[in-house]
């Protein structure tokens, strides 16, 4: 991932709660731009295979199933370096195309250090994911095993219990700490948007978490019940394109549980470029969680190079 010279991390700051005192969030209208998004009509042809390249370079290459083995990690991170097949390279005349990183449990950071070799950055999941129900000690513990052992990324879970009791001050005390247990590791705070209940919710989090010094703000684990949508996301990216215009620090956004199809990674993208702009459609400031996502941009290149559709199996997976 490569980070211009001039970009400035966030910061943390003191928790101010008179940002949050004005946070009104108009579902309806939500609801209503998130399908104005939905049902427009797509890039095509040339300029949609070069938005479908593009997105290969935002995919956090993920896998978080109990069942992981070393060689199943190694092959993830094989892919994660070479996500398109040579013939699919040599026709699109692209170079150098890999995805954004790979996710993996702390368990598993070895096995992808000892492939990636520094070419990727590799986030491990930490702070008792998916549910966080452990301890203070043991996740903050967590995330220092995990910076040790070669995660450059940090995917925590926040405690949703502090944003559904409003006790935003804890939230706060939290993800400062494991903002600086992360120490130059860059840290994603997940807000498992599905179980947070409302959107103004969705919302005070994420103010809460950038205050903290969030370098990310994630929707989901993918394990709750329900995970990324459009609605939750346009809450999201409007609260940090506030937060920039107060503070002048620029917030990444991680989508991730269900976002499956090309077409799903290009609705994200339009929801980027629209509401933050360009700059927003960087690795270091713009991820999208997914596991078989990259299959199904691949299929679509091909299909734009061949004028036929393969089938899934087909593309290698790891």
């Amino acid at each position: 991932m490569t980070i211009p010279h001039d970009f400035k991390r966030t910061e943390a700051m003191a928790l101010d709660l008179s940002w949050l005192n004005h946070i009104h969030v108009n579902k309806a209208a939500a609801d209503r731009r998130a399908a104005s998004l939905a049902n427009r009509r797509s890039v095509k042809k040339e300029y949609q295979a070069a938005w479908l390249v593009k997105a290969i370079g935002l995919i956090d290459l993920t896998t978080l199933s109990g069942d992981d083995t070393p060689g199943r990690v190694e092959r993830l991170c094989m892919k994660a370096m070479r996500p398109l097949r040579s013939d699919l390279v040599e026709a699109l005349g692209v170079s150098n195309v890999t995805t954004g990183a790979v996710c993996v449990y702390h368990e598993m950071i070895k096995p992808a250090v000892q492939v990636l070799q520094g070419r990727l950055p590799i986030a491990a999941v930490s702070t008792g994911f998916p549910a966080g129900l452990t301890s203070m000690e043991t996740k903050v513990r967590e995330i220092e095993l995990s910076v040790a052992a070669g995660a450059t990324e940090i995917d925590i879970v926040i405690t949703r219990q502090h944003v559904l009791t409003g006790n935003w001050q804890a939230l706060y005390d939290e993800m400062l700490a494991y903002r600086k247990a992360c120490g130059e590791a860059h840290v994603k705070a997940i807000l498992a948007t599905g179980d947070l209940v409302t959107l103004e919710n969705v919302a005070k989090a994420s103010w809460v978490c950038m205050m903290a010094g969030a370098d990310f703000i994630k929707t989901s684990t993918g394990k709750e019940g329900v995970n990324a949508t459009i609605p939750v996301s346009l809450v999201m990216v409007r609260a940090i394109r506030e937060f920039y215009e107060q503070t002048g620090f620029k917030i990444g956004y991680k989508p991730a549980g269900g976002v499956g199809t090309a077409k799903g990674a290009l609705q994200y993208m339009t929801v980027m470029k629209e509401e933050l702009g360009n700059d927003w459609l960087e690795p270091h400031l713009f991820r999208i969680g997914a596991s078989s996502l990259l299959t199904d941009i691949e299929r679509q290149l091909e299909h734009y190079v061949t004028g036929n559709y393969s089938a899934a199996h087909r593309h290698a997976q790891p």
